[in-house]
């Protein structure tokens, strides 16, 4: 049995360790810490009680910041947590300041690292995700990537043992709650949202919410497109039309942050999907629902070669261009595994068993 602390700090990442958590737990001690770099309840504590992920052993509480500040603050909080409790192994998720503090931390102590989702790249090393990528997976020890895709890019840059293509885990997770969220959740009747008649859209990324053209850009895009739209509104990006006086249509109808459930439930039931967030490019696609992106490259590059999916920056007129004309009829191949990640992660973890024990600290 592996002592096993798992690393979460963000939306993504209570989705992605929602079933491997509970499959962990089978023979292995898991300790969970979460950072707090999510801290809102509807950032957060819903999809713990949602998912029914188990409250975390630590919370760090380190909230918002600029990233010097939440990556050392992370790491001074990890160091003793990690030296408390001994662990075999550190996991951490995605891309975020969580993960790679959670991995530099281990990394530093020599404990071994298990990086899911390894291997995604924008190939913009600006994007601070693409940094914590870059930097996670080359002092991680197992790496679980996504797609083929995923497993080239870490071979081009000389990362060969230890890389196991499962597939993506979030798609475990879409697949046994979509079907929930259809019996439980009620956003559709509260909006008064008719049924393949309305768009979804967010707006999260730094380059966008930090950039006012960019951000004002996207806006009346929105606001000119003539569909009607739902847009969960990220807090950040919420004071940021504020304080800079960007007006937003009425027929966009904003609410706050929401939940998992009520998020499937948006995606099941919406006609297309104009998002900046990596995540909701795939859960588009996996709904196959066409699907606009808000940024001038993507990690997903595969949902864009299949035509799923358009890249289209922060141009008015090309958002809108997209919104009206991206079509709905095309293939669309398994890219993302069969829906048992989390199965796959385990057996290689028990596999690895052996290789993962070191001698006590």
């Amino acid at each position: 049995m592996l002592k096993i602390i798992t690393v979460l700090g963000a939306r993504p990442q209570f989705i992605k360790t929602c079933i491997l958590s509970q499959l962990l737990r089978f023979k292995h001690n898991e300790i969970m810490i979460h950072t707090g770099q999510h801290y809102d309840y509807n950032m957060s504590n819903i999809f713990f009680n949602e998912l029914q992920i188990p409250k975390p052993d630590y919370n760090l509480c380190i909230g918002s910041g600029n990233h010097g500040f939440q990556t050392g603050n992370m790491l001074i909080k990890l160091e003793d947590i990690y030296l408390k409790e001994k662990p075999d192994l550190i996991i951490v998720y995605g891309d975020t300041n969580s993960t790679l503090s959670g991995a530099l931390c281990a990394s530093k102590l020599l404990i071994p690292v298990a990086h899911i989702e390894a291997g995604l790249r924008s190939f913009n090393i600006n994007m601070p995700e693409e940094q914590n990528r870059l930097l996670t997976d080359h002092i991680s020890t197992l790496l679980f990537v996504p797609t083929n895709t995923a497993k080239s890019n870490l071979r081009s840059e000389g990362i060969v043992d230890h890389v196991y293509n499962v597939g993506d885990i979030m798609f475990d997770t879409l697949i046994k709650f979509k079907y929930i969220a259809e019996k439980k959740s009620q956003i559709i009747e509260k909006l008064n949202c008719s049924i393949n008649n309305y768009i979804v859209a967010t707006i999260h990324r730094a380059e966008n919410t930090n950039d006012v053209n960019r951000l004002k850009g996207i806006i009346e895009a929105l606001n000119e497109c003539n569909e009607n739209i739902v847009l969960p509104l990220h807090p950040r990006t919420k004071k940021c039309i504020k304080d800079n006086g960007i007006l937003v249509s009425g027929k966009i109808k904003v609410i706050e942050p929401i939940g998992y459930l009520d998020m499937l439930q948006l995606e099941t039931h919406c006609k297309k999907i104009v998002t900046d967030s990596g995540g909701i490019q795939k859960e588009a696609y996996l709904m196959k629902k066409p699907c606009v992106t808000l940024r001038d490259e993507t990690e997903w590059i595969e949902t864009i070669e299949c035509g799923w999916n358009e890249l289209v920056g922060t141009d008015k007129y090309k958002i809108i261009e997209a919104i009206v004309n991206i079509p709905f009829e095309k293939a669309h191949p398994a890219l993302f595994g069969d829906g048992n990640t989390s199965e796959k992660i385990v057996e290689i973890i028990n596999k690895e068993e052996r290789f993962l024990l070191r001698p006590s600290f």
